[in-house]
Order: C-alpha cells, then structure tokens, then sequence
C-alpha cells in the first residue's frame, strides 16, 4: 500500500515553484505580449507619434521580398546545421563507444565545444577561415579553391552552417552518447551471433531504439538553428554578402534594432514565433509517427 506525499506546508509547493513562473513571464510571456502589441502599431521617423494600423505590417512583411529570401535562406541554414550536427555527434557517439582505453577523456575533449560562446564560436571559424590572414583559408588558396566568404555568397553560408553545427555537436553527442549506453548489450551481443554486423546491425538494431532521441534531437537542433545561431552569423557574416546569410532572426535584428523599424520587426518575430511552433507541431503529428518507444 502507498501513501500520497503530503507538505506539511501548504505554501511550501508554490514558494518552489514562484521563482520559476516569475522568470517565465518576465522574460518569456511579458516580451512576447509586447512584441504581440508592437507588431499592431506603427511609428513615425522620430518616433513622436504611434498609430493603430492592425495587420498592416504583416502584410507589408509577407509581401517584401528581402523578407522571403530571408524565409528561404532560413529554411536551408536550418535542415543543414540540424542534419550536419546530428550526424557528426551520432558518428562520434558510436565511435566513443568502441573506444577501449581513454574513454572518459575522448567525451570530456567533444564536451568542451558547447561551453563556448555563439559569438566566440563564430570568431573563431572566421579567424581560421579569413579570407586574408585564416590558416585554413591559405591551405584552401594553396590548393587552387578560389576561397573568399566576404564576397562569395555560398561559401558563407557553409562557413556559418559548419560553425553553428559545430557548437550544437557536443549537445547532441551527450544524448546520443546516453542513448546508445541505454541499449542493452545482451541485445547486441545476440544481433551479433545472428550475423547482423557492422552497418546492417546500427541500421536494424541500434538505430530504432534510439530514434525517441534522435526525434528529441531534430526538435531541439531546429530550434537551435533558428534562434541561437544569431551570435554566429552576427560575428562571422552579419547576415551578408548581399544578405547571402541573413536568416529571420537576424533579419528581426537588423530591421529593429540597425533600421529602427519596430512595427514590422514586431512582426517578424510574431511570425518566427508561428513558423517554429508550427514546424515543431508539424515534427510531432509526422515525425513522431515513425518513432517507436521501448
């Protein structure tokens, strides 16, 4: 027989849970709520006189069409970083794994990238890669690839998407890693004596059993490549050239905080808000679907 866990004090439980609830609605409801009215409003040149002008600045949005290249590039930026970071850290997982002697030092080295800062990550690539005085870039010029992401659009964007997936690999290899201690090894040890080896057994055995992670991951990483990736691009390309990277989130930036434009910045990040919740619904109706949980 079980017995309910009673406080003796009744207050005690919303006293733990106050301090939670206060800086979700500081700093997640009251922001969105003024970004809810500010999207509905619409300022003069100085800033002297606002007016009521409801949906006038979304559809001044939805029809610019720097903002749906911005959509666009979003939309590559995201599935690239999501698919290259998860990739890597599986591969990495699965490699630690088989890894005898140093184990603990080899996680402890792939751990240390998500410590570091978006912005410090982005020096960092852009440091390497400078087109001027970067090592890896004098090895790319050496090798005849005509190297230059200041003013080659499509070589900023893989220069941005490889050090935003960068930082996101050691959050992923830390599930990954959790997911594949998870599996039992009674269970491999068998696929193994039945002649399932190699790629065949990760495909057929390992893999479904982690996919409920793999699925947590994929949510979690377009999240990531949609917001958090800001400091990276801000750093290494700031949205250009000729806003060859210049995602939604940066686009918010630049239109309300560089131009000074609040009305439709407001709602540009109302309508980011959308585009995420509804892709991430989008991610548990379908994708979820082909999720098998143990």
């Amino acid at each position: 027989m079980t017995s309910n866990v009673v406080f003796p004090n009744k207050l005690l439980p919303y006293l733990l849970l106050a301090p939670q609830v206060v800086v979700t609605l500081v700093f997640f409801y009251w922001p969105g709520v003024q970004a809810l009215i500010q999207s509905t409003l619409r300022e003069d040149a100085f800033g002297l006189k606002t007016q009521f002008v409801g949906l006038a600045n979304f559809r001044q949005v939805l029809a610019d069409p720097a903002y749906l290249h911005a959509a666009k590039t979003t939309a590559i930026f995201s599935v690239s970083v999501a698919l290259l970071a998860m990739a890597v850290a599986l591969l990495l997982a699965t490699s630690a794994e088989k890894v005898l002697r140093g184990k603990a030092f080899y996680r402890t080295l792939l751990i240390w990238p998500y410590a570091v800062a978006p912005a410090v990550a982005g020096m960092l690539w852009l440091f390497m890669f400078n087109p001027t005085m970067g090592t890896f870039a004098y090895m790319l010029r050496s090798a005849g690839f005509a190297w230059d992401p200041l003013l080659k659009g499509d070589q900023a964007m893989v220069l941005v998407v490889v050090a935003s997936a960068w930082k996101q690999i050691s959050y992923n290899f830390l599930f990954f890693v959790a997911a594949l201690q998870s599996i039992p090894r009674p269970l491999i040890e068998a696929a193994a004596i039945d002649g399932a080896r190699g790629p065949k057994r990760f495909w057929t055995i390992v893999f479904p059993l982690i996919a409920p992670t793999t699925f947590f991951l994929l949510v979690v990483n377009t999240v990531y490549a949609f917001f958090d990736t800001f400091g990276i691009i801000d750093a290494v390309t700031a949205g250009g050239p000729a806003k060859a990277t210049e995602t939604l989130v940066y686009k918010v930036y630049n239109d309300g905080f560089v131009n000074l434009n609040l009305g439709t910045s407001a709602a540009q990040s109302v309508i980011l808000m959308a585009i995420v919740v509804a892709l991430t619904a989008f991610q548990f109706r379908f994708v979820e679907r082909r999720v098998h949980y143990g």
